[in-house]
């Protein structure tokens, strides 16, 4: 029986889910240098506003936050600086298939060590629309009031 590796969450977006349908997700390495690796060890790290693109055959991801590691020096790289993500050919293909569509793109979820490896979780996601968000802020209203009454009727 294998052991799966231990996960440690290093950052995660939560706007994400709020300003986007995530339809579909998939799992990605991502080349990094030495300094980002002790940063994000730290947990020095921001997926706010990432996103991923696909050129020539490979995939980056932009606007992913490294801060710089305090020991660094002259080692250290831009903070934004575009990542390439270690996906196969297939993965990438698809992914590139999925964001021709009109209305979707792929965002960063998730940014975690699995194992000694960090580990990005991407969603394919469709952007909400203004009505779509008040509908689950309703949603979540009325699931916690419901939650309560649950609760206080347990009570008596």
């Amino acid at each position: 029986m294998a052991e799966t590796a231990p996960v440690k969450v290093i950052a995660t977006n939560r706007r994400a889910s709020h300003d986007y349908h995530i339809e579909d997700t998939l799992e990605a390495g991502l080349v990094l240098s030495g300094t980002e690796v002790k940063s994000l060890r730290a947990g020095r790290a921001s997926l706010v506003d990432c996103y991923v693109a696909v050129s020539g055959g490979e995939a980056f991801i932009y606007n992913l936050q490294i801060s710089p590691y305090e020991q660094g020096n002259r080692y250290n790289l831009p903070e934004k600086r575009p990542r390439k993500l270690l996906l196969h050919k297939t993965e990438i293909a698809w992914l590139a298939g999925q964001v021709a569509r009109k209305g979707y793109t792929i965002a960063g979820l998730k940014l975690y060590f699995k194992g000694r490896h960090v580990k990005l979780e991407l969603g394919l996601a469709r952007g909400k629309k203004s009505y779509d968000k008040r509908e689950d802020i309703k949603e979540r209203d009325t699931k916690r009031e419901l939650d309560r009454a649950i609760k206080d009727s347990r009570r008596r």
